[in-house]
This record gives structure tokens, sequence and C-alpha cells, in this order.
């Protein structure tokens, strides 16, 4: 037996020959066992590899909702945008009565000489005082008698009445509008891959013969970053700029201020729409969510994106023998150039309720266990339609994408390299950088008009 050189502790190794006894041709002192040996033909053999990599859970890209819906971009040049909504054509009057007298509530706009609708029907007559202008109280002009007393309530104004020979009115109505904001949020990520690793070469064909794992990982970061810019328009939620300096909230320089959030899709709806606070799972939830429509001015085609709960539902309704009165043949297709086939290519399926069109659609967002499958929200309908702005009298379109961008720089996707590997050269340590910057925001326009559903 040939002996080797000791090691520092003074211990001898040594090895056999290679003869009738193979098992003896191992270190004396660290002896392999039966989970580290590795046999020959494990080495000489090839894997039967196969290349193609499975999409275990399909295409998980959750954008294009914005767009299918008809959501338009544009560029804005401040760190949040105004723009501007009328207020109702009519307004309630607000009051209250006592002993025949009549006291008016903040911001009522009843006049002398109005006529006014009561509860059980009753009209009266706004009865001025001796200089005609201020109101004594109400009237009820079947019986010319004051109305009875009643408690701070509102009614409808429907018109007015005056004597031959009188004055025009001394008071007038001023239209109403509503100026409305909403910042930009900033949103980031970023992938490194390291040159060694950028050359390596794996199992997976990734497409067209390429192997390398790293080209994978930056398409998932850059999909993932579109995705949450997405998530964040519609359901970034407007908040007050942080004042305190003394910890910044978020890691990095910055001071108090800095950020503040984006009203996004849903919680517009939540503070000024139509909210359904569970599934609609009769026809009787369609009828009143088609009365609630009247009454605020729908659209008269709504994309309808729902969760898997909500779709099964409304199939439900739509076999339960009710063909005569929920109609997929009087559907209107005016948002897909009037082709029902467009509409079914993009995977709407479509029905109609009191002239009201509805463009059912599947949403992948709502059901993805690791989005929003249990997030309580089941989907929203969204009118297909523009409406005018008061103030310019232009259409634009209910839901709008806005980006910051200025003489030809826009950072609407921003996308840039760090590091001196894959054509990147602004950098000395051996790796690349990928960079995703994105200043956006999300104007959802009469949200009077759009409906969010949730799940009891």
């Amino acid at each position: 037996m040939a002996t080797l050189n000791t090691n520092s502790a003074g211990a001898s190794f040594t090895y056999g020959n290679a003869g009738s006894n193979p098992a003896a041709n191992q270190f004396a002192n660290q002896k392999l066992d039966a989970a580290k040996y590795i046999s020959l033909y494990d080495l000489v053999n090839k894997p039967d590899n196969r290349d193609a990599l499975i999409k275990t859970y399909g295409n998980q890209g959750i954008t294009g909702f914005l767009n299918l819906v008809g959501a338009t971009k544009a560029v804005a040049t401040n760190d949040e945008v105004q723009y501007w909504e009328e207020t109702r054509l009519h307004t309630k009057a607000s009051g209250s009565q006592s002993s025949g007298s009549y006291t008016a509530a903040t911001g009522d706009v009843l006049r002398p000489y109005d006529v006014v609708l009561l509860s059980g029907q009753v009209r009266a007559w706004a009865k001025p005082n001796a200089a005609g202008t201020a109101i004594d109280g109400l009237v009820n002009i079947t019986t010319n008698t004051a109305i009875a007393d009643f408690s701070a309530t509102s009614f409808p104004i429907i018109g007015n009445l005056f004597a031959q020979g009188s004055d025009q009115p001394s008071q007038f109505i001023e239209s109403g509008v509503v100026k409305r904001t909403n910042p930009f949020m900033i949103m980031k990520d970023v992938y490194s891959v390291t040159g060694s690793q950028a050359t390596n070469i794996g199992w997976i064909n990734l497409g067209n013969g390429d192997y390398r794992w790293y080209l994978k990982s930056e398409a998932d970061t850059r999909q993932r970053f579109m995705d949450k810019r997405e998530m964040m328009m519609l359901l970034g939620e407007k908040f007050l700029k942080d004042t305190d300096t003394s910890t910044p909230a978020i890691e990095g320089a910055y001071t108090g201020g800095d950020i503040s959030g984006s009203e996004g899709y849903f919680s517009a709806i939540e503070d000024r729409g139509i909210v359904a606070s569970d599934l609609l799972s009769s026809l009787s939830d369609i009828d009143d969510m088609v009365k609630i429509l009247d009454k605020e001015g729908g659209s008269s085609e709504y994309a309808m994106y729902i969760n898997r709960a909500q779709d099964l539902r409304i199939d439900d309704i739509l076999a339960q023998g009710v063909g005569a009165s929920v109609t997929t043949g009087a559907a209107a297709f005016g948002s897909f150039n009037n082709s029902p086939d467009t509409a079914i290519s993009l995977g709407f399926r479509s029905f109609n309720r009191a002239g009201y069109t509805f463009h059912k659609h599947d949403w992948k967002l709502m059901n993805d266990p690791t989005l929003l499958a249990d997030s309580g929200f089941a989907g929203v309908c969204v009118p297909m339609a523009s409406v005018a702005d008061p103030k310019t009298g232009d259409k634009a379109p209910a839901l709008e994408m806005n980006y910051k961008a200025a003489n030809g720089y826009s950072r609407e996707m921003e996308h840039w390299l760090i590091g001196s590997i894959l054509g990147a050269s602004n950098a000395t340590k051996d790796n690349v950088e990928f960079h995703y910057r994105s200043e956006c925001n999300l104007i959802t326009r009469a949200a009077n008009r759009h409906i969010l559903i949730k799940e009891a």
C-alpha cells in the first residue's frame, strides 16, 4: 500500500490497488455510502429529457381588461389630472315644515311660487311672503290649506305657478359642476442576472431553440410588473401624503410628502358609483340593477367582467325558462361594430333586459387564487359609451389611462439596462439589471353609471 502525505492533524490517507477488490479503492477514513455512490451508467447515459415548458396554469397574465372595455391612453403633464363632471340638471328641494311655516335646509333650491310633489302624491305650492322674496309655507294646491308638519326631507320640484301680470322670478339656479383630481402613482421593478448565468444552457426550450433560463425569468418579471400596474389602476386608493419626515414609510431616501395614493377603478365606484352587496342571483336582482341604471342615466350597453361564481349564477338565470324576458337575440352590439361574431370571438356572451345589453365575460383576475379569487370582489359592469365633458362639450371614454410624458419622453413603460453584459456597458459589475418604471393613473368618469359587484 502506498502512503500519501499526512494532513495537519497527522492522519495518513491510503488507497488500494484496483485489482480484484474494487471496493477497496476508496479513502480509508471517508468511505462512500450508498447514497453518495454514482454508477458508471448514471454518468454516461443521457437523460430522456422533454424540453417543452408546460403551462401548468395556462396564460397567467391578467392585463387586457382596460383595453377591452375601451379605456383609452392619454398623455399628462402634471403631478395630477383634473377633470370635470356635471351635477344633476334637477335638484330636489330640502326642508321641513312646522305650524304652516317652511324652514329650508342648507343648500335648498326651493323658490317662491315653485310647485313640489310631496309624499302621497300631494302637490304643494311654495307660498311667498308679502314681499314675494321668501317662502312662508307650503300649501296644498287641491285644498288650499297648509301642509301638515313634516321633518327634514327632500322632494322634487315639478314646476311653478305665477299670477297674471306678475314679474319674473328674482332668484335663479346656477348650473353645478364638480372638479375631480387624481394624482399619479409611480411603480417600479427590477430583475438581475450574472454573466455566468446568462451563458448557462438549461434543459428547457424557451422557444426558438433557446435554453437560457434567464430569458424566462426576465419575461415573467415584465409580465408581473404590467399585471401589478393594471391592478393598481383597478384597486388603488387615494390617500393623503405622508407628512411625517422622521421615519420614511418606504425604504429609501424619501422625505414626508413624497408618496400619495391614486384612486383606482373600484375605489371610484365605491365612493360615488353603484355597489351590489352580493351576487346577482335572480331575475329580480337584474331588474333591481336595471332600475338603478335608469335613475343614473345608464348606458345602453355594458361590459360585465365577472368571476366564475357570478358567471354561473347568470347562466342559471338565462337557463330558467325566462327567455321571453331575458333575451340574447335582442342584444345590441354597437360596441362591437354591430357584429355578434366579433363579441363572441372576444369571449363575450350577451343578453338583453329592458333595453339594456350586457356583454358577459369571464375575468381571469377574479378567478386567480393568488390574486383576487378570495377578495370578496365578484366583478364590474362598465358602460361601453363615451361621456360628454360639461365644460368643453367634448366626448371622452368612461375610463382613461394617463401616463406622464413631455417632449418625446414618455413614462408609460420605461425599460433600461444597467451592467456590463448582454449589450450593456454602463457599469463594471459582472451582471445586468433590467429596470422597469411607469408613472400612471386611471380616470373614472361618471362613476355613478358603473357597477361593482361584491360577494356577501
